[in-house]
């Protein structure tokens, strides 16, 4: 598995380079032609910005444009699944695109695996991840009134290509999910590995070992 480190980026910027990946893949694929070598796994961090997936509701963005403008956010509208979710500073981003017929073609058992591989990384990192019926992403205590989501996922995929993925909660600042309904969620928190943990942490040691653990 390939996997490219962008740092941080300005999130329109890693759209329009998924995208064009995307398309090579799945041009490829109409062609007949292996693959494997054009999938790539991006990881980065964004500056503050907010993007609703395609059957999200525009009403789950609790501000208006000059709040945005105020608190140095933006907001764009996608074609992936999921509602609104926030990426910013500190958080661990993944862009995988894929040809899942390398991988299985299943893409409910994709987002399986990159849930496990998020389970897995906060599990070296002595955090205890789980799913939660009925939505995607990881959570911690999710049977509980506690419930809070440390990793959001949302994916986009055509003829069994995906784009898009996972945003994992490292050393976040928490607050700017205050401006939204998390993922549609309105009775449900949000966390980081920091908040857990009591303690910052590095976030170049944790793309290594989700490397390890993603597919």
């Amino acid at each position: 598995m390939k996997f490219t480190d962008w740092s941080i980026v300005d999130y329109k910027e890693t759209l329009n380079k998924q995208e064009l990946l995307f398309q090579q893949i799945i041009q490829a694929k109409k062609e007949g032609k292996d693959t494997r070598h054009l999938e790539t796994v991006f990881l980065c961090e964004h500056p503050h910005v907010y993007t609703l997936g395609k059957n999200g509701h525009v009403n789950n963005l609790l501000i208006n444009e000059e709040f945005l403008k105020q608190i140095g956010a933006t907001f764009y509208k996608i074609e992936r699944g999921g509602d609104i979710t926030y990426h910013g500073p500190g958080q661990l981003v993944g862009y995988p695109i894929l040809d899942l017929d390398n991988h299985g073609g299943s893409l409910k058992g994709y987002i399986f695996k990159m849930e496990e591989a998020i389970i897995q990384t906060l599990a070296h990192f002595g955090i205890s991840g789980a799913r939660l019926d009925g939505a995607t992403g990881v959570w911690l205590e999710g049977n509980l009134e506690t419930a809070r989501k440390i990793c959001a996922i949302g994916v986009r995929a055509s003829r069994f290509v995906t784009m898009h993925g996972f945003a994992l909660n490292v050393n976040t600042d928490l607050s700017y999910f205050n401006y939204i309904n998390p993922c549609g969620f309105v009775d449900k928190g949000v966390t980081s590995m920091e908040r857990e943990l009591k303690k910052t942490i590095d976030i170049n040691s944790v793309k290594e070992v989700f490397r390890k653990y993603f597919i």
